[in-house]
């Protein structure tokens, strides 16, 4: 459950009573001389003057919007609708100058250097089902990482899935991949240029042939199969049936046969009254229950729902009977496994750090008995019953830790890793089996075995890689942000580095819905540094670094906390003399991209510059495309009071541009991505444009068949990052090595 919320996030209906709209379309010469207006050929053509860029021209449609009393002025609405023919032309003349000014000796030098730094073998998401052993394996530059299977972990598996048959230019990429208690059958995504909406597939393993039937339309859907017969899974209506704005509304839980037709899926439940319910369905590894979580948007509280599963009716579908577990949205809940009739859940109720507690399912009060307490210095991140104990996966300041309990909560044992770095844990009750993901700025990733009986990591996949990490430095700090609180962020960098205050730094950011963002290796920030360059990561409030509180007070109103945690991170490391506002470099992406657009509004001269990835910036009407509803738990609606509309107009960094000297911007984003509208990223870079006063670039950049950034190929990661940090050793003067 907790991965597909993953997947929602910038991954609710609205009242509109509040909103008056007045168009006064502005007759001016502007209008006349089009969209687009230029075709560049040479990247001398895209100055004026001594240093002023020429761009594309931009035409404003004044529209007015009445929120509450205010009225509030949009000069570039028309850019929202990306089927316009004007609004095409406008985006491939943007993008078009965004090539000529990127693209040159210093892009191919470092897209060289990448694509060789890349080519190295990787591992990742082992499991055990049946008597096979299940990963996936990229060679080094496939397009997608290959799924596969093995009797023998310590022998070569054998392909049960390429990605890169599915499409001729390597963009279409896997999605969920569900498979059976036994491992014979298998349901895969396929997503199609990073798009979140998915078709599903279903493939017999024992005879490698595909079912006749597909699954259309699944758009953060999970799967729960039901022996091999046939699964549980929810989706939305068929887009061609219902209003655009309902096509991520009333969600159904469904149950499909194997070898019948989508169509003929039996529906299993659905709330009519509360058409932002949506359900993933999880059985219990005994296939003695049916788990249904009931969620709305990407808000972490969840309900729990039941039922026992017997055998099968006469015509092949389980018999349900649903009862409500936890039938309230006061916490998140999640069934980590089960010894009959006892489930065992990992809650954050009463907890905000999260506990485990144990409920019998039989016992008519539904007690709720604690069996693992919260920690009071570390949040509980994951965990999971097996081999008759509980194994945790904790967080301390930033930082894994394993632990494993008994079955009544008693403590056993710690288990050591190889550093301060990131875990992911995945095992099953059936099989004892665990499997531990550990990677780290300085570690580029292995993935091991736990062996209950020996109390030992077995190596199963270790990253082989041209890389000496005693070459570098990691360390982390606390710094007080603008009301006192500590947070933590990480700095990296090469070994004998001066603090000068004249390094080239990047720093990173994130700061909401509940995402925490620990150590991870990166190959093209080994080029970064490698040329002398610092990376730092700021763990913002608004995250789920310190557990629900910490979330919460970097959300809604509280969002203001998040930038200003940001801002002091960059002040601190202009004052410890890391480097200075002029080589100061500041990323985000999806609500990282909302996070950097905001500061850079409210501190345009704290940074030399700015890398914008697929954002939020318009505030005030994010609700209103795609997915955006599912966030208004995170971040209010403007149409929903008057206290929302205030404080997010206060900082939606669309409506806060103003005449300044912004600092060097890159605005990324896809024509693929149906998560954040693309929209966001258009509107912010007609407004910078405008009202920039210096000389620093306003780009934007829009890369074809990609989505939200998931799913992307390895030659199209090559490219955006060979892009980025061309665009940074430019503005930053550096010499590439």
């Amino acid at each position: 459950m907790k991965l597909l919320l993953l997947t929602l996030v910038l991954l609710f209906t609205y009242s509109c009573s509040s909103n008056n709209k007045v168009e006064t379309h502005k007759k001016d010469s502007q209008e006349k001389q089009g969209y687009g207006g230029i075709v560049i050929k040479d990247k001398k053509e895209i100055k004026l003057g001594k240093n002023k860029l020429l761009y594309p021209k931009t035409i404003e449609k004044i529209v007015e919007d009445s929120y509450f009393g205010t009225v509030v002025k949009d000069p570039y609405q028309w850019l929202e609708d990306d089927k316009n023919k004007n609004v095409k032309s406008w985006v491939k003349a943007q993008n078009d100058f965004t090539k000529s000014y990127l693209n040159g000796e210093l892009k191919e030098k470092i897209a060289k250097k990448y694509r060789k730094l890349f080519n190295y073998t990787r591992y990742s998401s082992v499991m055990k089902k049946g008597n096979y052993y299940f990963y996936y394996k990229n060679d080094g530059l496939q397009p997608q990482s290959v799924f596969y299977r093995t009797k023998d972990i310590k022998k070569e598996g054998e392909i049960v899935i390429d990605p890169n048959k599915l499409s001729k230019d390597g963009t279409t990429s896997l999605g969920g991949i569900y498979l059976n208690s036994d491992a014979s059958l298998m349901v895969y995504g396929a997503s199609e240029g990073g798009k979140d909406n998915q078709t599903y597939y279903i493939k017999n393993l024992k005879t490698n042939k595909l079912y006749d039937e597909k699954l259309l339309n699944m758009r953060y859907s999970s799967i729960a199969w039901n022996g091999s017969n046939g699964f549980f899974y929810g989706r939305y209506p068929d887009p061609k049936t219902v209003k655009k704005e309902e096509r991520t509304l009333n969600h159904k839980l469904y149950y499909h046969k194997l070898g019948t037709e989508q169509s003929k899926d039996k529906l299993i439940y659905q709330e009519d009254k509360f058409p932002k319910h949506a359900f993933a369905p999880q059985i219990t590894e005994d296939g003695k229950y049916l788990i249904i979580y009931v969620w709305e948007g990407t808000d972490p509280k969840t309900m729990i729902y039941y039922s026992s599963l017997g055998k099968n009716d006469s015509s092949g579908y389980p018999k349900v009977l649903i009862k409500k577990l936890f039938d309230k949205f006061d916490a998140s809940y999640e069934v980590i496994g089960n010894i009959k009739n006892t489930l065992y859940v990992l809650t954050d109720k009463n907890a905000p750090k999260k506990r485990i507690v144990k409920v019998n399912l039989k016992n008519k009060s539904k007690k709720l008995i604690e069996i693992v307490k919260e920690s009071k210095d570390r949040t509980l991140d994951a965990a999971f019953v097996s081999n008759n104990s509980i194994f945790t996966n904790y967080m301390k300041d930033v930082h894994s830790e394993l632990a494993i309990f008994d079955l009544n909560g008693k403590f056993l044992k710690e288990i050591k890793l190889p550093t301060v770095g990131s875990s992911r844990i995945s095992g099953k009750q059936a099989n004892n089996k665990v499997f531990i993901t550990f990677t780290s700025f300085l570690y580029p990733g292995v993935i091991y075995d736990y062996d209950f009986k020996t109390d030992k990591l077995i190596e199963l996949f270790k990253t082989e890689l041209d890389f000496n990490k005693d070459d570098f430095e990691a360390k982390q700090i606390f710094y007080s942000s603008k009301d006192g609180t500590k947070i933590p962020m990480f700095i990296v960098y090469k070994k004998g580095l001066k603090l000068d205050g004249n390094n080239p730094t990047l720093l990173y950011g994130y700061g909401g819905f509940n995402i925490s963002l620990t150590p991870w290796f990166s190959t093209i920030r080994l080029l970064w540094m490698r040329n002398g360059g610092v990376f730092a990561i700021a763990n913002l409030r608004g995250g789920g670094e310190y557990g629900e509180e910490w979330h919460k007070a970097g959300m809604l109103d509280k969002k203001q906390n998040v930038f200003d945690d940001f801002i002091y991170a960059a002040k601190y490391l202009i004052e410890k003399k890391y480097t200075n506002n002029k080589k100061l470099a500041i990323m985000g992406g999806s609500n990282g991209g909302l996070l950097v657009s905001a500061v850079m509004v409210q501190q345009p001269k704290l940074f030399g510059a700015v890398v914008c990835q697929v954002p939020l910036t318009d505030m005030l009407r994010f609700h209103k495309f795609l997915v955006g509803h599912y966030w208004i738990p995170e971040y209010g609606n403007a149409e929903h009071s008057k206290k929302e509309f205030e404080y997010l107009h206060k900082y939606s960094p669309y409506h806060n541009v103003k005449d300044a000297d912004y600092p060097a911007t890159m605005v990324a984003t896809a024509d693929s991505d149906d998560r954040v509208a693309p929209l966001h990223a258009r509107k912010f870079v007609a407004m910078l444009q405008k009202h920039n006063k210096g000389n620093s670039p306003m780009l934007l950049r829009v890369k074809s068949k990609s989505g939200h950034g998931h799913g992307m190929s390895v030659e199209q990661i090559i490219d955006e990052q060979s892009d980025i940090y061309a665009f940074l050793f430019d503005i930053f003067g550096m010499t590439f090595k």
